[in-house]
């Protein structure tokens, strides 16, 4: 487990979308970091078919994404 630095604002907005999404700040930013991942590697997928790839692969690395 590493630390990730980020600006007050960003920090903010994960406080915002952690609560409204009933996660703690740190799985908020791990679900926005899975699926910005998934977006770099498959930039023409919707939103809802990177969310369907997520619960397929819950807890894939990216190694196994990239297979």
């Amino acid at each position: 487990m590493g630390i990730v630095k980020i600006c007050d604002h960003l920090h903010e907005d994960l406080r915002i979308a952690s609560g409204a999404m009933s996660r703690s700040i740190n799985a908020q930013a791990e679900h926005w970091i899975r699926i910005g991942m998934l977006a770099e590697l498959h930039p023409e997928a919707t939103y809802p078919e990177l969310v369907r790839q997520l619960l397929r692969q819950e807890h894939a690395t990216l190694k196994e994404l990239l297979q």
